[in-house]
C-alpha cells in the first residue's frame, strides 16, 4: 500500500496528530539550529575580544 491509501484509511484525528508532531519536530529543529549559532556566534564574539585584549596588552607603546 502507498502512504496516500493508508493515509485515506485513517482517522481525520490521526492525521492531525501526525501533522502537529511533524510541525513540532520541524519547530524544534529551528530552535536548535537558532541555538547552536548563537552559541557559535557568542564564542566567536568572545575570542574576537579576547583577541583584542592580547594584543593590547603586547603593543609596544
Amino acid at each position: 500500500m502507498s502512504e496516500e491509501t493508508e493515509a485515506a484509511g485513517q482517522p481525520e484525528s490521526t492525521r492531525r496528530e501526525e501533522k502537529r508532531t511533524d510541525r513540532e519536530s520541524w519547530i524544534e529543529r529551528g530552535v536548535a539550529i537558532r541555538a547552536g549559532f548563537y552559541v557559535f556566534g557568542t564564542h566567536l564574539f568572545a575570542g574576537f575580544v579576547w583577541l583584542l585584549m592580547y594584543l593590547g596588552e603586547h603593543a609596544n607603546k
